[in-house]
């Protein structure tokens, strides 16, 4: 019988922590409007060199509502995907929603859907997440619940939807509430148990 390997992962919402936030409501809806934020590259090699699988889930409604095509998506990450590459940096999965809100489906964030199939490709390769060792990155109150429902520590950042003068209005509190995915790199980085 195959041994199971257990490893640890960080979940990255896309828009607003990977690339530049295209605005509440809006869309990043072709290549050329797609661009990374500051630092992200090198602080996705940090996860990667800390050993954390690298994992995006992102809601993108957009398809539904005939904003973009799925083909669109597709060359959207398929380019991100290969300027990471460039840098080094392997992503294990890129998992989206592409329904609306009102079609009530079971991978929209903050619903696990999305998050438990990225754990089902894991354990198809002998795999086992250690949840309470794993992250969720996100730029909304929505990522924070849909991690801490899915028992991962959570990480929200202000590059995106949040602003950190909603405070007083979060309904949870995030493990972490950082500038950046850079900072949020730091913070894991930090939290880890000295070798």
């Amino acid at each position: 019988m195959r041994s199971v390997r257990s490893v640890r992962a960080v979940f990255l919402d896309r828009d607003g922590v990977i690339n530049r936030y295209p605005g509440h409501r809006r869309y990043v809806t072709s290549w050329k409007t797609f661009r990374f934020l500051p630092r992200v590259k090198q602080a996705l090699k940090t996860l990667q060199q800390e050993g954390f699988k690298l994992f995006v889930v992102s809601n993108q409604a957009g398809v539904a509502k005939g904003l973009y095509s799925r083909n669109t998506l597709k060359i959207i990450t398929r380019n991100m995907l290969k300027e990471l590459k460039g840098s080094g940096i392997s992503v294990s999965g890129v998992y989206y929603c592409m329904h609306t809100r009102e079609e009530n489906c079971s991978c929209r964030k903050p619903r696990t859907g999305l998050i438990k199939k990225a754990i089902r490709s894991l354990a198809r390769r002998g795999l086992r997440l250690r949840r309470s060792e794993s992250f969720f990155i996100g730029d909304s109150m929505i990522d924070v619940e849909a991690g801490k429902s899915a028992g991962l520590k959570t990480i929200l950042v202000f590059s995106g939807k949040e602003k950190p003068y909603n405070r007083k209005q979060w309904q949870q509190r995030p493990d972490y509430a950082v500038t950046d995915l850079a900072a949020a790199a730091r913070s894991i980085t930090l939290s880890q148990p000295k070798k």
